[in-house]
């Protein structure tokens, strides 16, 4: 079992950073997938962004290719999204995940098993 915590997030205008952090409890966290997804008001969860369980491999959505970085660091439990160059658009609730899924569903939500409470980040124009 492994229970994920996101922080983070905030108010950010366009152009600027910001950066999402989510730890995780368990021993087992070095053996999972770990990816990003967001959702915005009256939209679908949407892939953002995922990394290996070594952190070897990461995947983007392009909307945000260039922008958005994923890292992770398995001695602290942690995974982290650093956003450059936000849009408006940016602004969603952010999901930390994490699972074992398959490559083809690494971009889906199916693929994920464990899930944070979400973190709100909001862009203005």
């Amino acid at each position: 079992q492994v229970q994920l915590v996101e922080s983070g997030g905030g108010l950010a205008q366009a152009g600027g950073s910001l950066r999402l952090s989510c730890a995780a409890s368990g021993r087992t966290f070095g053996y999972y997938s770990m990816g990003w997804f967001r959702q915005a008001p009256g939209k679908a969860r949407e892939f953002v962004a995922a990394i290996s369980s070594s952190g070897d491999s990461t995947y983007y959505a392009d909307s945000v290719k260039g922008r958005f970085t994923i890292s992770r660091d398995n001695t602290k439990n942690t995974v982290g999204l650093q956003m450059n160059s936000l849009k408006f658009e940016d602004t969603a609730v952010y999901y930390c995940a994490g699972g074992r899924p398959p490559l083809r569903d690494i971009y889906q939500s199916r693929g994920y098993n464990y899930w944070g409470q979400g973190t709100q980040v909001t862009v203005s124009s």
